[in-house]
């Protein structure tokens, strides 16, 4: 089967499709468009969200609010985990070797 002819009409570019000058661009789709408008969105949220981190009088009461209610499960695991032993870390046994540790250098050059 002779497939020289077929080959010289598709017109494909040399080399690599997608690279290069002679590359093959796809086109840009509408679904492509709409998930990037849902990004940008998302980012410009984000962005709103670090330009403003702090919250207002009305959005503490509320988690203020929201934070004082027990849940149950912390208090359901807090009653089953009365009954055993607090686990005992490698921290707290080496705890009282922690005396000589400062933010400073207390020695040395002047």
């Amino acid at each position: 089967m002779w497939l020289t002819l077929p080959l010289l009409m598709l017109k494909n570019p040399k080399g690599h499709l997608f690279r290069g000058k002679y590359r093959l661009v796809k086109r840009v789709s509408r679904n492509a468009m709409e998930t990037l408008k849902i990004k940008w969105q998302l980012e410009e949220q984000n962005m709103l969200l670090l330009r403003h981190p702090y919250l207002n009088a009305e959005e503490t009461k509320c988690l203020r609010a929201v934070e004082e209610k027990p849940v149950y499960m912390d208090i359901h695991h807090g009653r089953r985990n009365a009954k055993y032993e607090r686990r005992r870390l490698l921290a707290d046994e080496l705890n009282h070797l922690n005396n000589t540790q400062g933010w400073e250098f207390k020695g040395g050059y002047q």
